[in-house]
């Protein structure tokens, strides 16, 4: 008997000490965000043996486990008419709210989930609730873009899955078949979503064709670079959950179907350094020394190569496109962007991503709200239904959708 409880202490202390990470004092509900961590944790280990085994590709198991999961969960939606529909060849889930009496059209957001390029789907309880919410709370059609995803494709395909979609939307007779005003639309979008989101709407501001384009661009703690894996908030947030800096750089390479193998380069900035011939007109682009408030930069100092790894960019081009890495558009074509929101958390490795192109955008004469949370982690915003239910996404959500509300 003796023996058996010494094993479950021991057991006890082993979990604890698997769980426990020492976070930042300001991080809203530390506890639950640990769990939620070792729980991340232990599935993408277990998918890595599995890929390690060659018995399938590790997102590939991860994308199962992650939809079997969310079969559990039930959100109706009693008001809300959800349909799915195919957009120039590319899935979408629409969310359509009652008419109301003496209404004639309707706003719209056209929202793009994240997950890494790799992850997550327009159909899954996190993000079809989030849109439900909006479709309720905004009284506006919400599209949901089903963009295909790593392992299956890699970039481009992601981005052209997204612009098809939304072009596709924005012709008159679609608009006009949801009832949707053409002067009303937004485009939209979380972590990897908020990349594709802006990339998309850098490539409308280009098209000359177009004839009704987004009203604003709404990105939620967006990924809008690969040029510097050592601004502050990457220094900064490192081993933070869920989004630890090396799990961004994997998602990097896999979006990009790069070599695991630069990893390591790519974390010490290598691919950028002085003797890369290729990064240097981008450098002053993405200056953090420049684009960040103090209060952002704290101590932190520029990690800049003096000799690095042209290799990296010669067979990896996408790290310099703009398509990819948004942050790195030319002043032209940021001065084309629509009225820009962007929320950002405090303790996420892809906090600084998000204030330099505010930064950014602000100099090119685009009008930005930059909204910060002191006490939020990255992903938040969808850890809104039990057991991942979080007072930080309820907070981003609710300060997301009032904005949208205000100005769309």
């Amino acid at each position: 008997m003796r023996a058996a409880w010494v094993l479950l202490m021991a057991l006890a202390a082993l979990s604890a000490y698997y769980v426990y990470l020492p976070l930042p004092g300001t991080v809203s509900d530390p506890w639950k965000l640990m769990l939620l961590d070792a729980t991340f944790r232990a599935v993408q280990q277990t998918c890595h043996l599995i890929h390690y085994l060659r018995l399938s590709h590790h997102l590939i198991v991860l994308n199962y486990l992650i939809c079997t999961f969310d079969k559990l969960k039930s959100v109706s939606s009693e008001d809300i008419n959800i349909t799915d529909a195919v957009f120039d060849g590319v899935e979408v889930r629409v969310f359509e709210p009652p008419a109301k009496r003496d209404e004639k059209l309707k706003r719209s957001v056209v929202y793009i989930h994240g997950g890494g390029w790799a992850l997550a789907s327009a159909r899954t309880s996190l993000y079809n609730n989030l849109c439900r919410i909006m479709a309720e709370s905004l009284n506006a059609v919400i599209v949901s873009v089903e963009y295909r995803l790593v392992p299956e494709v890699c970039f481009p395909e992601q981005f052209h899955d997204a612009l098809r979609a939304t072009k596709h939307f924005l012709q008159p007779d679609i608009l006009a078949e949801y009832s949707v005003d053409p002067n009303r639309i937004a485009i939209s979008g979380d972590s990897a979503g908020g990349n594709l989101a802006a990339a998309v709407c850098q490539q409308l501001s280009k098209d000359e064709h177009l004839t009704i384009r987004p009203k604003l661009q709404a990105l939620i703690y967006p990924v809008l670079q690969a040029f510097d894996f050592n601004t502050p908030s990457y220094q900064q947030n490192m081993n933070m959950p869920v989004l630890p800096r090396y799990v961004m750089i994997n998602y990097w390479i896999d979006y990009f179907n790069g070599n695991y193998d630069f990893a390591h380069s790519l974390l010490i900035n290598n691919h950028t350094a002085l003797d890369v011939g290729q990064a240097l007109s981008f450098r002053g682009r993405l200056n953090w020394t420049s684009l960040l408030p103090s209060s952002f930069k704290k101590n932190y100092k520029p990690v800049i190569q003096t000799t690095g790894k042209a290799e990296i960019i010669q067979e990896i081009p996408a790290l310099l496109d703009v398509r990819a890495v948004p942050l790195l558009a030319e002043n032209e074509i940021l001065q084309l962007q629509p009225k820009t929101y962007i929320l950002t958390c405090e303790n996420d490795v892809l906090r600084d991503d998000g204030v330099m192109y505010a930064k950014r955008l602000e100099k090119a004469g685009v009008e930005v709200t930059l909204d910060h949370f002191d006490d939020c982690f990255h992903g938040c915003m969808i850890f809104t239904i039990w057991p991942t239910d979080f007072s930080a996404g309820v907070q981003t959500r609710n300060s997301y959708i009032k904005w949208l509300d205000e100005n769309l």
